[in-house]
C-alpha cells in the first residue's frame, strides 16, 4: 500500500515513522515536508529533530519536498493520503487534494477559526465546502505523537461516512502496537477531538493551582459533558463519546504532561501570559485557537458550555485563573444530568 504524509510536523512524522516501520504490512510510505530545507535534513539524519527528536525515521520511510500547487500530481500516486497540517491549513491543503481519487483523511482537531467564509467549521465541513467530491475521513484519538513514534501501544479510531476510508486507514496504520477501530460518527470523533483540547486547558490550569485530584475529576467530568452536549447538537451519537475519540482522548489531554494544552493551563495558572506560554511550547495547542470557535458555535446552537466559556475569558485575558475557578464553582446548584448544570 502506497501512504502520503502530508505535514512532517510531530503527528504526521510519528505515523509515517508507525506506518513505514510495520514489518508485517511493508507499506510504501512517503513524508512530505513543506520547507524544503527540513526534509533535506530529515532525509539526510533520519530524525525529525525539531518536532520529533530521538525518533528514528526507518530506512524506508521516504521524505521529500514538493511545492504546494504540485501536491495533486503527488497525491495520483497513492493508495491512501493523510492531511497532517493543522487546522488553519486544511482549507488550503483539501484544496490541492479536491480531485484526488485515494482516500484521504486529515490528523487535525478543532474547528476552523470563523472568518467571512467560515462560522467555525468542522473538518468535514471544511471539505464539504472545498472538496466535497472526496471520500475523506478523521483518524484521531488518544495518542502522543512521541508514544506513537516510539511504538508504544495505542489505538485510534478510523472515522468517516465511507467504508472504503475506514478500511484503507484500517489497513494502513493497525499493527502490533497501534489498534484502529472503525467508526462512521465522523461528526462525533471530531467534536471530541476538538472540545478536549479546550479542557485540557482548563485542567492544567486546574492542576497548575493545586486544586486537588477532586476538582481535576469534576472538571473532566462536567467537562464531558460539554462535549457531548455540543456534539449531539451537532448531530453526534451519545456513545462516541464514551470512546477512544471521546473520554479517551479527554483523559490523556487533560491529565498527560505531554500534552500541550494542558501546558498552557499550567502556565497560565503560574502567572505566564498566553504569549509566553505558546511561545515555550514550540508546537501548536489548538485548544487555544479553537476555544472561542468552539464557544461561538455552542452559542449559536443553544448549547451551554460553562467550563469552555471560563477558558475564553481566561485566555482574553479578561478574568484571572482564581476567577475563572470562582465562576465555575459559584454557579447555581442543579441536577448533574440536567444540561448547563
Amino acid at each position: 500500500m502506497k501512504i502520503i504524509v502530508l505535514g512532517a510536523g510531530a503527528w504526521g512524522t510519528a505515523l509515517a515513522v508507525s506506518a513505514a516501520g510495520n514489518a508485517q504490512t511493508q507499506h510504501d510510505v512517503s513524508l512530505w515536508a513543506r520547507d524544503a530545507a527540513q526534509a533535506t535534513a530529515m532525509q539526510t539524519q533520519r530524525e525529525n529533530t525539531r518536532y520529533l527528536p530521538t525518533v528514528r525515521l526507518p530506512p524506508s520511510l521516504n521524505v521529500s519536498s514538493t511545492p504546494l500547487h504540485l501536491l495533486a500530481d503527488l497525491a495520483k500516486q497513492a493508495d491512501l493520503v493523510i492531511v497532517a497540517t493543522p487546522m488553519s491549513g486544511l482549507r488550503a491543503m483539501l484544496g490541492q487534494l479536491s480531485g484526488c481519487r485515494a482516500p484521504v483523511a486529515w490528523l487535525c482537531k478543532g474547528f476552523e477559526a470563523v472568518t467571512a467564509a467560515s462560522y467555525g467549521l468542522l473538518p468535514h465541513e471544511v471539505q464539504e465546502q472545498i472538496a466535497p467530491a472526496l471520500a475523506a475521513g478523521a483518524l484521531s484519538g488518544p495518542s502522543f505523537a512521541l508514544e506513537v513514534g516510539r511504538g508504544q501501544p495505542t489505538a485510534l479510531v478510523a472515522a468517516s461516512l465511507h467504508a472504503t476510508v475506514r478500511d484503507a486507514l484500517v489497513a494502513g496504520f493497525h499493527s502490533p502496537t497501534l489498534r484502529v477501530y472503525a467508526n462512521d460518527d465522523l461528526v462525533g470523533v471530531e467534536v471530541g477531538g476538538a472540545v478536549k483540547n479546550v479542557l485540557a486547558i482548563a485542567t492544567g490550569l486546574c492542576d497548575g493551582l493545586n486544586l486537588g485530584l477532586n476538582a481535576r475529576a469534576a472538571l473532566i467530568t462536567r467537562g464531558l459533558a460539554e462535549m457531548t452536549r455540543l456534539g449531539l447538537a451537532l448531530g453526534a451519537r451519545a456513545e462516541t463519546f464514551m470512546g477512544l475519540s471521546g473520554l479517551g482522548d479527554l483523559v490523556l489531554t487533560a491529565t498527560g504532561d505531554l500534552s500541550r494544552n494542558r501546558r498552557v493551563g499550567l502556565a497560565l495558572a503560574q502567572g505566564q501570559t498566553l504569549q509566553q506560554a505558546v511561545d515555550a511550547l514550540g508546537h501548536v495547542a489548538e485548544g487555544v485557537y479553537c476555544a472561542r470557535t468552539v464557544v461561538q458555535r455552542a452559542s449559536l446552537l443553544g448549547v451551554d458550555m460553562p467550563i469552555a466559556q471560563s477558558v475564553v475569558a481566561l485566555l482574553d485575558g479578561r478574568i484571572r485563573p482564581e476567577q475563572a475557578v470562582a465562576a465555575l464553582m459559584g454557579r447555581d446548584p442543579g441536577n448533574e444530568l440536567t444540561p448547563g448544570a
